[in-house]
Parts: C-alpha cells; structure tokens; sequence
C-alpha cells in the first residue's frame, strides 16, 4: 500500500508539474483526454494515412498533383487544395529535384538523318515512334553508360541498355532488346539526337534491316528530342542524386529496378492521364479486342 501511494503520489507531482509547463490546468487535461475526434480530424487522419501511404509507395517522389490524382484513382473525392494543406501541414514533400546536364557529341562525319518528327512528341498508337538517348551514371568504379528507347504513345520504357563503354553497341543492345519485348513492326520512326552513336554504321544498318526509320534531332536543338531530355531529367531527380552507387552492378539492379518495376508499372504520368505506361497500352489492347 505505501509503495502503491508513492507511486501515485510521484504521478500527481509529474502532471502538476507537466501542466504547469504548458499552462493548463488539470482539469482541462483530463477533458482533453476524454474529448472524441471531431469529424473532421477524424477524417483528416484517414486522409493523412492515405496520403503518407501513397508518398511511400513512390518511393517518396510524388508531390502533391500525383497524390491528389492518385487518390481520385483510388476513389477517394477530395478537394486538390486540401490535399496540399494537410501534406505541407504534416512536412509530407517530394524529393528536391535539381538540373543535369546533358552532352551530346555530334562532331563527326557520319550521315545525318531528317528530323520526321518536328517536336510533335505524340503518337495514336504504340510502336510508332521511339525516341532514345543516352546518359552517363557515377559510380566508385567508374562510369557507367545507360541507353534508353521509350515509346511516345504510352511514355514506356521499351528498351535499355547499360554499359562501361559509350559506344554504337550501348545502343545496338537496345534496340534489340527493345526488338524482343516489342516484336517487329516495320515503318517504326527511331529519333534520337545527332550522337556518333546513333549516327554510325552500326546503328544505320540494324534500323534498316527491321524496316524502322531514322530520325535525328537539328544541331544544337535540345528541344527536338525533349521527352527523352525530359525523362533522364526525372531518372536523375528520381533515383541517381539520392544514391551513392559503390559498384557498376549494384547501378544496374538499381535501374532496372526503376525502369522495369516503378517507371513503367507504378508511376503514373500525367502526359497520358495518370495512367501507368502498362495501364495505359493495356487501354489500347482492351479497345482492340471490344
């Protein structure tokens, strides 16, 4: 019994002490604790939960226009405005994106294809045009080089390949690879930048053999391939400035997981009516098939 007093007697005095802190008296706190959620907090909890599950899910790379559609996706009716008072009231953000420089070396005597496609970057239907790049990844081993082909129709990812050497086969590799997702589909319209890579024999003769079609941007014109521009901008913000990659292998899982698991599959794109890349051609075999 004296124990039990003591104890209670050391709570009283905590409390007190607590209350006099934040000054309110101890009656106001035992109402506090007693009080229910109002309808409104209680809402704005659920919608919190919501919020941060979806802020987690995309690895932390949404902000507040792709969680205010991915909650409509997810047939949740709430206002845009409130959805970004309640993340800035909670400190829920994306992640800080930053500017990249992109080179291009188009000094070379190799043939120089027409721009077919003028900046009009769309598409009605997939495997029309694709328009590729490439861009550099550091990593404590070295460089590492990543050449990506990506469908204007759907925005997918169709190919890709990484590799130590910047050189015509980095972009042969993914062409065929694109090739063996995509199947063949004779008049594709290939656009790229004026790059010796993309410029050389190699290159030339594996678009031609497959029935596709060059396209090159004008020089100097960065504006002529910007959905790729575009895209290596958000690889860039989205992925590599948050990693300190240790070895070229552990780059390349990253990315793939990136490209093949989140980019292509989980984030939505707000050029096709947020709708993932897979859900969105998914759309047009759908129709198809009606």
């Amino acid at each position: 019994m004296k124990y039990k007093f003591i104890m209670e007697n050391r709570k009283e005095f905590r409390l007190g002490k607590m209350c006099k802190t934040l000054n309110v008296s101890r009656s106001g706190y035992h109402n506090y604790l007693k009080r229910s959620f109002s309808r409104r907090e209680t809402d704005e909890n659920v919608i919190l939960e919501k919020i941060k599950g979806i802020h987690r899910d995309s690895r932390g790379l949404y902000g507040s226009p792709r969680i205010y559609q991915e909650l409509r996706r997810r047939g949740i009716t709430i206002n845009k405005k409130r959805v970004v008072r309640i993340m800035r009231k909670y400190g829920i953000r994306a992640k800080t994106k930053r500017k990249y420089k992109v080179t291009t070396n188009s000094n070379h005597s190799y043939p120089i294809a027409k721009d077919l496609i003028g900046q009009y970057f769309k598409s009605r239907k997939s495997n029309k045009i694709w328009v590729s790049d490439i861009t550099y990844i550091g990593t404590k081993e070295g460089w590492l080089y990543l050449a990506c082909i990506l469908d204007l129709y759907s925005r997918m990812i169709v190919g890709w390949h990484v590799d130590q050497r910047q050189s015509s086969s980095l972009v042969t590799t993914a062409i065929r690879n694109a090739l063996d997702k995509r199947g063949e589909n004779p008049g594709i319209i290939f656009h790229s930048d004026r790059g010796s890579q993309y410029a050389s024999k190699e290159v030339r003769d594996l678009l031609s053999a497959n029935g596709m079609i060059q396209s090159m941007s004008r020089k100097g014109n960065c504006y002529d391939n910007a959905v790729m521009e575009s895209f290596f901008h958000t690889l860039k913000t989205e992925l590599i400035r948050f990693e300190n990659f240790q070895t070229r292998e552990e780059a390349k899982m990253r990315i793939f997981d990136y490209l093949e698991i989140y980019y292509n599959r989980q984030r939505i794109h707000s050029s096709i009516n947020y709708f993932t890349p897979v859900e969105y051609e998914n759309i047009l075999i759908s129709r198809k098939v009606a």
